[in-house]
Parts: C-alpha cells; structure tokens; sequence
C-alpha cells in the first residue's frame, strides 16, 4: 500500500471513530428512530441499542429540541458552534429550535500552555523567548477555536496572543465531512428534510467555520475596521501586527478598559453611558448602513470602554457583509414602512428572501399583506419613544418564517447584531431608544437613494437588462424549439413524502409476514411434537423442537428490528 493509501485508509478510519461516537451520542439522548431512518444503525452494537431503549422513558421527559441541544453540547466544538449558528437561523429550524441553541455557550477549558508556547515556536520558527520580552502563561480567556494569553513585546507594546487549539482544524474538518454525510443520507431516507435544507446549513456552517480558524482573514477583517474607522473620534480599533501573524496565531494591541457592561468601572472611570450608548450605536449603524461590513459578535466581551472615553473593539471573526442592493432594499423598506406601503413592503421581502418554486404568490401575497397590516397598523399610533424595537424584529422574523420565507444569512446576522446593541444601549441608558438613534442614517439612505443620481444609475442598469432580454429571448425560444421537436422537454412531478410511505408500509408488511411465519412455524411445531414421530431433543421430538429453536431465533430478530426503530 503506498503513501496515498495509507493517509486515505487512516483518515477513514479516524471518520469512522468519530461517526460511531455521534451515532451513539444521539442514540443515548432518544434519536434512534433518526438514526434507523437514515441507515445508521449498523455503528452500533446491539448491547447499546438496547440499554439505551430501555432508557426511552427518562428521555421523553425532555423535548426534542432540548435533547438534541443536550447531544450536540456533549458532542463538542464543532457541534456547538453548528448549533450557535442555527440559533441564529429560526427560519431554517423553528423558533423552538433556535431558542433551545442559544442555551449553549461556547465555554471549554483551556488547553496547555505548553502547548501553546509549542504552536507559536512552530509558527514563526523562533523560541518564544526571541518573540516576547514577557508571556503570561496563564491564559485570559478559552473557547472552542482558541485561547488568548497577554504579552509583553520586545519593543513594549502591549498585546494579546490568540493561540488555536491544536487539534480543532482536524476535528472540526472531520465534523464537517461526516455532517456532509448525515446530510446527504436524510435527502435520501426522509425527503420532507429537503424543506430545512440540511446540505445548505452544513455548507454554510462550514463556510462559516472555516472563517473563523483562519486568523489571517481575521487579521484583514480587522484593518478594514480600522481603515473604516480611521481618525473617528468615538471608536477605536486595535493595531495588528504582521509580523507574528499566522493562519494560527495572530498577535494584536492589547485594549485596557471597561467591558461594556461594567456599569462600575465605566461610572468609575467618569464616563456619562448615554452619550457612551448613542456614540456604541452610532457606530454600528455606520458599518451597517454605510460601510456594509460589520462586527456580528458585539458581546460585552468584545467592547471596552478606553479611559479617554472611545469605545475599542476586539475579535473580528465573526464579520457580516451588506451588499449595496441589500442596503438599497433596506432603504426602500423604511420608506415603505413610513408611507403604509404594504405592497411594496411586501415586494421587498420577496426580494430579500428566498420563496420555495411551489410557493402560490398571489396567495402568498394576500396573506402576507393581511399579517403585515395587523402587526404594523398599531405602530402608527406609538411615538418613536415608545416603540419596542426587539419585540417588534422578533414579530417580524416569525412572520417570516410563518409565511416560508429564507432570509439571507448577513441578514439575519444583521437583526442578532442590533438587538444585540439595543440590548446593550438600554442597559447603558435606560431611556436609550434604537429608533431614534437610527433615524438620521436611515433619513440618509432614503434621500440617497431618491437622488437624481441614483434614480440615473438604475434607469441605465435597468434598460442594460432589458437590452440583454431582448438579445437572449430569441436564443431562449429557439432552444426551447428544438428541445420540444426532439423530444427533450419533461416534466418532474415531485409527490412529497411519497417514497417514506412506500418505505414505511413496505418495512410493516415485512414485519407482519415475518410474524406469519413465525406464527407458523410454532403452530407447524406444536403438531410435530404431539405426533411423537423421531428422535429426541431435551425429551422432545427434533422435528418440533428445531421448528421451536427456529421460531425464538426469527422472534429475536423481529425484537430487535423493532429495538432499532425506538418504537414498539
């Protein structure tokens, strides 16, 4: 066997450790009918199958969501930031879902030190004595990607070096493998999971994920928030330092301060928190609504109050992208809201989400419109003050998900991120008022987007389109043509749930035959042994006892059969 094949046959054994660990996790928290339907069951020993059936009742004292938030904590890293994302995604999961993932906290024990100091020697090939002048070897913080430590530069400076875990890129690639799998076999055993996509959450958790192991994108994230933010007044980002950058390690200024929600040490430090909340939110409407490029993970963590009284940002992981039609449809909707246009309102929100193709749009839109009527109408007699901004978000993110709307991710990021800030600027100042804070940006966009270059620019990009539709119609047609004379053109009719019921009724009237049989058999036996007629087993005649021994053995494996379901 050569080099190739020996690296493919260990990381197919190492995937095939880690699929029998998650198997037999969500086996123990109550998901055996899961894992029968999607084939699973061969990875686990019978012995487990029917301990854990015997357990069936304490489960059930459970919900399922708190279960499966119960087994992806157990099962580590990958899985819990899978499930802080999901969190994020109600439309994707349900809002039961989404709330149940919120529970778990991304909190695990550091690793050591040594180790540490062993990632950051191999790195940037130098000991760590030639790096650092001092290096605390305690860390500051840990999570699931990486610790922090504090240091002391050769030349003085103060920073923070965030060290990944050595292991994580492995488990966490090996996660996303076997996820791609799990995937892969619901579409094919439980078609209805194609409404929750399962393929699309693993890719985008992947996407998602990898981001976040590799620090040099973090590292760039980082200079463009300080380029955004060059010479304000109000924010300031932290230096970082090229030359002990690694896609592993990333070197940054060290900020000193207040966290954000210290409301001690900012009184202490004689720091007014309503002009700190107006100057945190202010600043996270600039990257929202003018920059299009925004930190998504506003924890308290992560925001210090300086002494001067700026406001510093760390980690920037975690970082959403507003396209400038996003931002364009984000105008219009304010303008709609403002005017009563629900239809166009309406109109927007399918331009911001993605309709399932079976979808009825005229019926989709009357029943919208009626929903969006009944939650909006009331605010038109509240004044700005009295507007609760996140019940009024969360009221519209269930009405999207009511109505099967997928709202795009840095979306959907962008709602956590500013309820998220409104949260914190109420504790800050509790008259804070997110509204009024956003009205000048808003104001900003809509007179933007209603000038005469901008109404120019779309008039040049929409008769564009309509030039190329005039080009490409008659290819189109004439394909079409040609398809329809040979014969080509079909149609796909897609009955849902269709193949599990063939499925399920074809696994019961196999189970009833088995029955019959077995049934048989012991009848058939009954009448051998009061024949009388040959040889003895156990004072019995053979012919009756054997049809006996082969009866227990197929009741055994009918038993069992019904074990793996977790249903009697």
């Amino acid at each position: 066997m050569g080099i190739t094949g020996l690296l493919r046959f260990w990381h197919t054994y190492k995937n095939l450790s880690r699929i029998r660990q998650i198997v037999n996790v969500l086996l123990k928290h109550g998901f055996g009918q899961f894992i029968e339907q999607t084939n699973l069951q061969r990875f686990i020993p019978l012995r487990k199958r029917i301990k854990y059936f015997t357990r069936w009742q304490d489960m059930e004292r459970h919900t399922i969501p708190q279960r499966l938030r119960m087994a992806f904590g157990e099962l580590g890293p990958s899985f819990i930031k899978l499930a802080q994302m999901l969190s994020t995604r109600p439309d994707l999961v349900t809002e039961e879902y989404a709330n149940e993932f919120k529970k778990l906290q991304d909190r695990v024990p550091p690793f050591s030190s040594d180790k540490a100091v062993q990632m950051i020697e191999a790195e940037f090939k130098v000991p760590l004595a030639d790096l650092f002048e001092d290096f605390q070897m305690v860390p500051v913080a840990a999570a699931s990607i990486a610790q922090v430590h504090t240091a002391l530069l050769s030349t003085g400076e103060k920073v923070i070096v965030k060290v990944q875990r050595p292991d994580i890129p492995d488990i966490i690639e090996t996660d996303i493998i076997i996820l791609g799998a799990i995937a892969r076999l619901m579409l094919k055993y439980i078609p209805e999971s194609k409404y929750f996509d399962p393929e699309g959450i693993v890719n985008e958790f992947a996407k998602t994920v990898k981001r976040e192991l590799d620090f040099i994108l973090e590292a760039k994230n980082a200079q463009r928030f300080r380029k955004n933010f060059e010479g304000h007044p109000d924010i300031y980002i932290p230096a970082v330092y090229p030359d002990y950058l690694s896609a592993r390690v990333i070197v940054m200024e060290r900020i000193e301060g207040a966290k954000i929600d210290d409301m001690k040490a900012i009184d202490d430090l004689g720091i007014d928190r309503r002009a700190l909340a107006r100057k945190g939110v202010d600043a996270y409407f600039k990257m929202i609504f003018e920059d299009g490029f925004f930190h998504a993970d506003p924890h308290p963590g992560n925001i210090f109050v300086l002494k001067d009284g700026r406001i510093g940002l760390m980690d920037f992981g975690i970082v959403g992208w507003l396209s400038p039609e996003m931002i364009d449809n984000i105008a219009r909707a304010f303008l709609a809201v403002i005017n009563k246009d629900f239809d166009r309102l309406i109109d927007i929100y399918i331009n911001l989400g993605l309709m399932e193709d079976e979808l009825d749009l005229d019926a989709f839109k009357r029943e919208f419109r009626a929903d969006l009527v009944y939650m909006m109408e009331p605010l038109y007699d509240l004044s700005i003050s009295e507007i609760n901004v996140p019940e009024y978000l969360e009221a519209l993110t269930h009405l999207v998900i009511k109505h099967g709307l997928r709202v795009p991710t840095d979306l959907l990021l962008m709602n956590r991120t500013i309820l998220i800030v409104d949260n914190i600027g109420r504790r800050l100042d509790p008259k804070f008022n997110l509204i009024s804070a956003a009205e000048p940006y808003a104001a900003k966009l809509v007179k933007k987007r209603m000038s005469p270059e901008s109404i120019l620019g779309k008039a040049k990009d929409n008769l564009t389109e309509l030039g190329e539709l005039f080009l490409d119609t008659p290819k189109q047609i004439n394909r079409l043509l040609r398809k329809t004379l040979r014969d080509e053109v079909s149609f796909k009719i897609d009955p849902v749930g269709m193949e599990k019921l063939i499925r399920d009724i074809d696994r019961s009237s196999n189970r009833i035959a088995f029955s019959l049989i077995i049934a048989s058999t012991i009848i058939g036996s009954s009448m051998l042994i009061q024949s009388n007629i040959g040889g003895k087993i156990f004072g019995l005649p053979a012919v009756g006892a054997i049809g006996f021994m082969v009866a227990f053995l197929l009741g055994l494996r009918l038993l069992i059969s019904i074990i793996r379901s977790g249903r009697l």
